[in-house]
């Protein structure tokens, strides 16, 4: 677990500073700040790196219809949009799972997640009409459930 943060944050390093070795100087206290950091700050949760890859493709397909649906409205002569603010019951357990989810939410067209709550995941939506909002936020839930090894609770908290 050590060595993939370890690996992670010398990547991200590596990008940020286009690769120069000369940052090495400043670049290995900082990952090693991170990974204590973030060793420290975030509990252990087991990781299904192949519920991961499958996310990907789940997440881009999502991302792709979101924008084409977005696109769509806003180019309707009558903008059919019915922004509203739904409640979406969480199942997951509270931590690093249900950030994940959170900000996977926010990531997609056309939602923002606006609070989140013991057992309760506020979102606005451009359409709060219709049953795709709620089955694409409880398949992402699935997916996230899958990717940390947790199990669903039965309804909230």
């Amino acid at each position: 677990m050590i060595a993939m943060r370890v690996a992670l944050y010398s990547l991200i390093w590596w990008v940020l500073t286009n690769g120069d070795a000369s940052s090495w100087w400043f670049g290995v206290p900082a990952v090693v700040f991170a990974v204590i950091a973030s060793m420290t700050l975030t509990s252990p949760l087991p990781l299904v790196w192949s519920a991961w890859f499958s996310f990907v493709p789940f997440f881009f397909i999502r991302s792709l219809m979101g924008g084409i649906d977005v696109a769509l409205r806003a180019c309707h002569p009558r903008l059919p949009i019915a922004p509203d603010l739904i409640e979406y019951p969480l199942r997951l357990p509270p931590g690093l799972a249900q950030v994940v989810m959170v900000n996977t939410v926010s990531l997609l067209p056309g939602t923002l997640s606006t609070e989140l709550s013991p057992g309760v995941l506020k979102v606005h939506v451009l359409d709060g009409e219709g049953e795709r909002l709620q089955m694409t936020l409880l398949a992402i839930e699935q997916h996230v459930a899958r990717m940390f090894a947790v199990h669903l609770n039965n309804g909230g908290e």
